[in-house]
């Protein structure tokens, strides 16, 4: 494991590197709507952390800043989540399709190996890449049947890698016709409910689980929730989504690397 600086904050350990890379993940995701988890998990992977100390804190993380960068797009109107409209149904439906998903990826993590659970994020994360950088100019009818399907491939990604629902939630919602703004900002909230279950799943089937990344990663995550409903409300250039769809290939050609080549 990579060794950063880290102190104690009342007792409760506080990494410096994790706060900085929560807090730049973060705003991957304001901007596109996903990558938090999507670009978080395999630089914490390729840091040295094992999956198990990795997925359930950011699980627990996007669960809480999820629901605060929803309430943020809506202050600056982004979106509207008010009571009975339609962007709240869409959010709870999401959540609420994709929670077979994020329960069925729990219980299948916990049962193979780690070197398979690995090669699955590389190879997840390097298929989004190309995928995001595949869809940039196309456009298709919007299809409650397709993004729902969307949300369940979505939430089981996302319970058994930690990443990965931003990016195809948010991208199948653009594929069906969404507004972006509307996109990004419904994504965090639907999110925060399959993020709810998929840690829930984890607590209740792991024992002797390690969470001392979780305050770091709350810290990174909820600095940069002021800042973000701003950020998509002011800038949203097709180059930050090509430039984010090249990070998270390299990352996922860099994660199949490590293990691959380092790790056999």
């Amino acid at each position: 494991m990579i060794e950063s600086l880290s102190f104690d904050l009342f007792g409760v350990e506080i990494i410096l590197s994790v706060i900085i890379l929560a807090f730049i993940c973060e705003l991957v995701n304001a901007v596109f709507g996903g990558g938090h988890g999507t670009l978080l998990a395999p630089l914490l992977l390729i840091a040295g952390y094992h999956p198990l100390e990795v997925i359930p804190p950011i699980l627990l993380v996007e669960f809480v800043s999820g629901l605060f960068l929803g309430l943020a797009h809506h202050k600056v109107g982004n979106v509207s989540f008010r009571l009975k409209s339609k962007h709240l149904k869409i959010a709870i439906t999401l959540g609420i399709c994709s929670l077979v998903g994020a329960i069925l990826a729990v219980f299948l993590a916990i049962s193979i190996p780690t070197f398979l659970m690995e090669l699955y994020i590389g190879s997840i994360v390097l298929l989004m890449g190309i995928v995001i950088l595949l869809t940039i100019n196309k456009h298709f009818k919007f299809s409650w049947k397709k993004i729902l399907g969307l949300g369940i491939f979505a939430a089981f990604n996302k319970g058994l890698t930690g990443g990965g629902y931003g990016p195809l939630l948010t991208g199948g919602q653009l594929l069906t016709g969404a507004n972006s703004k509307e996109a990004v900002s419904i994504t965090p909230v639907a999110k925060s409910i399959t993020c709810l279950v998929g840690f829930i799943a984890y607590a209740f089937t792991i024992e002797g689980m390690r969470w001392y990344l979780t305050p770091s990663l709350l810290i990174g995550s909820l600095i940069s929730v002021p800042i973000t409903a701003f950020v998509v409300k002011k800038v949203y250039e097709k180059s930050l989504r090509v430039l984010i769809g090249v990070v998270t290939t390299v990352l996922g050609i860099a994660t199949l690397v490590k293990i691959l080549f380092f790790q056999l």
